[in-house]
């Protein structure tokens, strides 16, 4: 069944609320994350009677803002904004429901070994790549027009469902091949050159691509970092190129590429969302952890909660991780055998170590020294002062669990938020790569997580002196802390590796790119979907098309 545009939700909201069942509610969401809170919105508007159900006791899945020591609170996990959808926060009105978005006063600084730095930002970029390398500096206009293009492509995916590649009648080929047909109108509209790059942003490796751009090892990282985000990976693995594109098809108030912070932290998106979907009549229950789905008739019929109560609906739509869903909580003889093998399969696990402390003060950077606020304060500081410093990074953590020479990205969202902090102190999260998902040899992560912080810390140290004195309380999230507190296996925070064979219409498989598991009733609208992770909002909006085009369908039929 195709999705329904836009016009046709509004519609069937216009119908009147009418239950699909003789319960309480039509469809049952599984984790109140900023997807499923998004696909509540959108169904609920619809007239739909919509119920959420999540684990933990606040909603927001991994973007919430939490005290994690006296006085200091800071975005747990999630902890910077651009990728969300400017259409969702419109739809969703989010600016009246309480969310702000600021701006970083410059993007990314990089404090660099030999006491010299590089800043990039909106103004400053092309000059200060100047200063390393006029031949860079004359190519970045080139460089950036040909990402910008094909981000825009991105763009416009972003928002529909891709062809789905299966089985079936001539109404199913018809529906799918229309879809195929508009992606590739979209395509052709760019030009030759624009063509060749998008298959080298989806085939090479980040480091391939940037090396036939740029000679300076310092550019070459400041657009590199991108690549490895989120990934247990090196820059020169091929599909990285990806990975880089992936992070740059977001925008903050209007702004293309740009990066911000939610003020209130990334808790105050969820909390926004919450608050849009609770005025539309959305239902939303925390402590609730599932246990398993109904399946009735060759359906899913509803959940049944861990206190063992059960909640029957028309539909279930899983903002799960898809190995959580399939693996965990839905029957295994509901589903077909090929399908629960792959899903078995689906490659996931992150090199990421998340951390959060609280700061007396500032730091200071030999490369610029003061403790006074400055714009570089504001930026993502980064410590990765080129790709093959990235490239030991990924090595050493395959060896040995985790780089002795880590890569770092650090964000004091306290120079943009004081609302987070006391009077005179500072917040900092630090995104820090690479280390195993899970352990090798038999080693757990509960036993080596507090020396692998400390060694973060002292990385920062390194090129912010006094930096490790300043740190006066912390939290550590190893991949097994993440995937015990957000459901992200193997810290995943993407739900699954974003590589060729798990993307777009083999997101999460080939077959199921059109949000419908292979069990009738039962949907998927988290990150482990179309266009993939990141607080974008587009799997929920996109699911939630998909629910209501199945809708539209059962209520043009008798009862």
């Amino acid at each position: 069944m195709a999705d329904p545009p836009d016009a046709v939700i509004l519609i069937l909201g216009s119908i009147g609320r009418r239950t699909l069942v003789a319960d309480s509610y039509d469809v049952v969401i599984i984790g109140a994350g900023h997807n499923g809170l998004v696909c509540a919105c959108y169904l609920a508007a619809a007239g739909l009677r919509v119920k959420v159900v999540e684990q933990r006791s606040v909603v927001g899945g991994a973007a919430v803002t939490e005290e994690f020591y006296s006085g200091f609170r800071n975005s747990v996990a999630s902890y910077t904004v651009s990728l969300l959808n400017p259409k969702i926060m419109r739809d969703l009105d989010l600016p009246r429901h309480g969310l702000r978005i600021v701006e970083r006063r410059l993007a990314n600084f990089f404090p660099l070994p030999d006491g010299q730095y590089l800043k990039t930002g909106e103004g400053v970029t092309r000059a200060e790549m100047a200063r390393f390398s006029p031949r860079d500096a004359e190519r970045y206009e080139a460089y950036s027009a040909e990402i910008d293009a094909i981000a825009d492509v991105l763009r416009d995916l972003t928002l529909q469902q891709p062809p789905n590649l299966v089985d079936g009648g001539w109404r199913t080929a018809l529906s799918e091949g229309w879809k195929a047909l508009s992606t590739g109108n979209r395509l052709r509209r760019l030009s030759m050159a624009q063509r060749r790059a998008l298959l080298d942003l989806f085939t090479k490796s980040a480091g391939d691509y940037l090396d036939g751009w740029f000679e300076t090892d310092c550019v070459k990282a400041a657009f590199g970092f991108d690549s490895i985000v989120g990934t247990f990976a090196s820059p020169y693995t091929p599909n990285s190129a990806y990975v880089l594109l992936h992070h740059v098809f977001g925008e903050v108030n209007g702004k293309k590429g740009a990066w911000g912070h939610a003020i209130g932290g990334m808790g105050a998106i969820t909390q926004a969302m919450a608050k849009a979907a609770r005025e539309r009549g959305v239902e939303i229950e925390v402590n609730a952890p599932v246990r398993e789905v109904i399946v009735e008739k060759g359906r899913a019929a509803g959940v049944v909660l861990k206190d063992g109560r059960s909640i029957r609906t028309w539909g279930v739509a899983g903002n799960v991780h898809p190995k959580l869903l399939f693996d965990r909580l839905v029957p295994e003889e509901a589903l077909p055998p090929d399908f629960l093998a792959r899903i078995r399969r689906w490659r996931s696990g992150s090199g990421t170590f998340r951390m959060n402390v609280a700061l007396s003060e500032l730091p200071s950077f030999s490369a610029l020294p003061g403790r006074e606020p400055a714009d570089h304060h504001t930026a993502g500081i980064i410590i990765a002062p080129s790709l093959a410093y990235m490239d030991r990074a990924y090595d050493d953590a395959k060896r040995e669990g985790w780089s002795r020479e880590p890569i770092v990205e650090m964000l004091i969202p306290s120079t943009l938020d004081n609302s987070l902090v006391p009077r005179g102190k500072h917040v900092a999260s630090l995104f820090c790569q690479h280390v195993q998902p899970a352990l090798s040899q038999g080693r757990s992560w509960d036993d080596y997580r507090d020396e692998v912080a400390d060694l973060m810390i002292t990385t920062v140290d390194r090129h912010a002196p006094g930096f490790k004195q300043s740190v006066i309380g912390r939290q550590i999230l190893s991949p097994l802390d993440l995937e015990r507190t957000f459901g992200l296996i193997g810290g995943d925070i993407f739900h699954g590796a974003l590589s060729l064979d798990q993307l777009f219409s083999a997101r999460p498989m080939l077959g199921h790119a059109d949000y419908r598991a292979p069990l009738p009733g039962l949907y998927m609208c988290g990150s482990g979907t179309h266009p993939g992770g990141g607080v974008t909002g587009a799997p929920g909006h996109n699911a939630a098309r998909a629910i209501l085009a199945d809708v539209g369908w059962r209520r043009s039929r008798p009862a």
